[in-house]
């Protein structure tokens, strides 16, 4: 036991020594995290709203009939480009011809009849003279030349319906356009002369092309209150430029302008319907296919940022500035589109302001933090640096 407790004084002389010695020197505190900071881009830059729409043809027209009949001849290929006035279809024209004889023999019917009573009044006028007949047999013979008059007239008239309807069996383009396939087949009987006709085939042209599209009623605010200001014509007045790019294309290729917007903001969608017109000279483009349309929107001197340097804050975008003491102050900002690949801050800095562009997870509020400063692009050090 002795021996025991003596092993166990001898091993605490350390431990003791150890307390006895001063306590070692605090470490040093950590240095202020480094963050890379700009100011913002500042610019004229020009907007561009984006919308969603569709092609549509600039004329389209249903090809129908104006005269009832046999199809005897489809004179196209389904698909193909015609021109305004090409022959498409043939009617069978022998009725209409039939038509035409039968009228232009009750002209000369009419004619006949007219001669006569121009002679028997002729006659009549010595007559008269001479009170060897009643006034009231003149009038009657005047009144019979009136009438047969009318009746050549008439017929005059129904000759040129006949010839119309007789030019009808031929059906010609209206239009230049590209054609669809024909709906009905030679041999078969359509019915013509009415809007619910037989529907033969359509044509629609497509140079030049529309493209149809739907603004939302604040859209049409922000348009109508920039041409107040005078800072943007309004489309109704001013072709203003547009771009579209197709489903499959990443850029704004196509090039188009303003020609039309619509009277009316629709109660129920609360949209207003507004149309571009682009050159279509290949007839690329087809009506029915969608594409994206970028609309000018006006330029403004405005401030950017890379979207690196833009954090979300629950419902607000944010960014963080560094003080002239290099303490972190964070500022809310409104969010403009993407200009040249910086984003347009609409409002909620000045042009001044230093902004951490890198390590803003780093950069927390009311931290001091070590700038490095930069400048936004070219990613060189500001003449004379600082904060």
């Amino acid at each position: 036991m002795r021996r025991v407790l003596a092993v166990i004084a001898i091993a605490a002389i350390p431990i003791v020594a150890a307390c006895d010695k001063p306590p070692e020197k605090a470490r040093a505190a950590a240095p202020p995290p480094p963050v890379t900071v700009a100011n913002p881009v500042a610019k004229q830059v020009t907007e561009w709203d984006e919308f969603t729409g569709r092609f549509e043809a600039s004329k389209q027209v249903e090809i129908r009939s104006r005269v009832s009949g046999l199809l005897e001849l489809v004179n196209f290929r389904d698909g193909e480009f015609v021109k305004k006035g090409v022959l498409l279809y043939v009617l069978d024209r022998r009725p209409f011809e039939v038509t035409v004889e039968q009228v232009k023999a009750q002209i000369e019917e009419a004619r006949a009849k007219l001669k006569l009573a121009e002679s028997d009044l002729e006659r009549a006028r010595p007559l008269l003279k001479k009170r060897a007949i009643p006034a009231r047999e003149f009038e009657a013979r005047q009144a019979q030349v009136l009438e047969a008059q009318a009746i050549l007239a008439g017929a005059g008239a129904r000759l040129r319906e006949a010839e119309l309807d007789l030019e009808w069996t031929e059906i010609r383009a209206p239009i230049d356009g590209r054609i669809s396939d024909t709906r009905v087949d030679e041999g078969n009987l359509i019915t013509g002369g009415q809007a619910s006709g037989t529907l033969l085939t359509t044509i629609v042209s497509v140079d030049p092309i529309h493209f149809i599209f739907e603004g939302s009623e604040a859209d049409y605010l922000k348009y109508s209150r920039l041409e107040r200001a005078g800072q943007r014509p309004s489309s109704r007045e001013v072709q203003n430029p547009v771009v579209i790019r197709l489903s499959d294309e990443k850029k704004f290729t196509h090039n188009g302008k303003m020609n039309f917007v619509d009277n009316v903001v629709d109660a129920k969608s609360g949209t207003i319907r507004a149309r571009a017109v682009l050159d279509n000279k290949e007839s690329f483009l087809t009506p029915g296919m969608f594409g994206r349309l970028r609309l000018f929107g006006g330029s403004f001197d405005a401030l950017l940022l890379p979207d690196s340097a833009i954090a979300s804050d629950q419902a607000n975008k944010i960014v963080m500035t560094v003080t002239e003491d290099g303490v972190v102050a964070p500022k809310v900002v409104t969010l403009g589109p993407l200009v040249d690949g910086l984003r347009v801050i609409r409002s909620g800095i000045e042009a001044g302001d230093t902004i951490v562009i890198k390590g803003v997870l780093r950069a927390r509020p009311g931290q001091k933090v070590t700038p490095e400063r930069v400048e936004i692009g070219g990613n060189k050090p500001a003449a004379g640096g600082g904060k």
